[in-house]
């Protein structure tokens, strides 16, 4: 089948669901993917053709994103801050506000001429996203990541190993007091960042289905009475497991900046600031360790 007609099928049969622009870049995924053909290729050879087992796996795809299935789960893969990660349905699929977050963190350390070694602790590690891509890029950095899931911790150890990381994974509930006590050994962090759930159970009319139906709810989702709950746990461990000058990174939902924000007003952190991403909503939080 020539592959031009086989991208007309995808655009018939998904442009409804994603907009046509969205189902070039599914398809141009599964080219890479299955065929590890770059898009350039489909534009210089409009007439390439793939044999029957080829063509087998583009439908089964297409099957799976009529139903909504993220196309990262379907290939197992996604790239995030420049680095490949493998995923699954036991992890959140990274987001580009997330990249933001460690975007943000690593222009902070090199406006501070950081030389001395740092030790820094992911919080809600999930993929290992935000762990491993501050590892990749702060050398001097001993890097630590927290999950409650063993199996997004299996995730994880592989994503740390795929790109080449050492990261001292720990499998802990921050939310469990036991928790804040078996990290007492390796407390006097300079860096903690989470991007911890925080989606309320009223929130979830606005997510679409691919994310509802198929991403782990237990990293997604908080009470309605109680949606700061990670936060708190957080900001209370930072206070006693960072070092003086620390900063402490969040990831936050865009509705309660403000009340997050108060959690680090209310105890001892200073230079605060509340962050917007490049969609113009309230999205990071930081603040310094008095």
């Amino acid at each position: 089948m020539v592959l031009k007609e086989l991208q007309n099928i995808f655009h018939i049969e998904l442009d409804a669901i994603y907009g046509n622009h969205e189902v070039n870049s599914f398809f141009y995924l599964c080219t890479e993917h299955y065929l590890n053909v770059p898009r350039i290729q489909l534009t210089l050879e409009p007439e390439l053709a793939i044999t029957k087992p080829e063509t087998e796996s583009f439908f089964k795809a297409l099957e799976h994103l009529k139903q909504q299935k993220p196309i990262q789960y379907l290939l197992g893969e996604t790239e995030f801050f420049g680095l490949p990660f493998k995923v699954n349905e036991n992890v959140l699929i990274p987001r580009p506000e997330t990249e933001e977050l460690v975007d943000m963190i690593i222009r902070a350390l090199e406006s501070r001429s950081v030389q001395s070694s740092l030790k820094i602790l992911d919080i809600g590690t999930g993929s290992g996203c935000i762990a491993i891509s501050l590892a990749k890029h702060i050398p001097n950095a001993e890097v630590y990541a927290l999950d409650v899931s063993p199996e997004a911790l299996k995730v994880a150890k592989q994503n740390a190993e795929l790109n080449n990381v050492d990261i001292n994974f720990i499998e802990a509930n921050i939310l469990d007091q036991t928790c804040h006590s078996a990290l007492d050994a390796e407390s006097n962090f300079d860096i903690i960042v989470s991007n911890p759930p925080y989606v309320r159970n009223l929130e979830k009319v606005e997510i679409k289905p691919n994310v509802l139906d198929n991403e782990p709810h237990l990293a997604l989702f908080v009470e309605d009475d109680n949606p700061l709950i990670f936060y708190k746990a957080i900001t209370e461990f930072a206070i006693n497991n960072l070092k003086p000058k620390g900063q402490l990174y969040f990831e936050i939902n865009q509705y309660l900046g403000e009340e997050t924000k108060a959690l680090l007003t209310n105890v001892e952190f200073e230079a605060i600031e509340l962050l917007k991403d490049l969609n113009g909503n309230d999205r990071m939080l930081k603040g310094t360790r008095i």
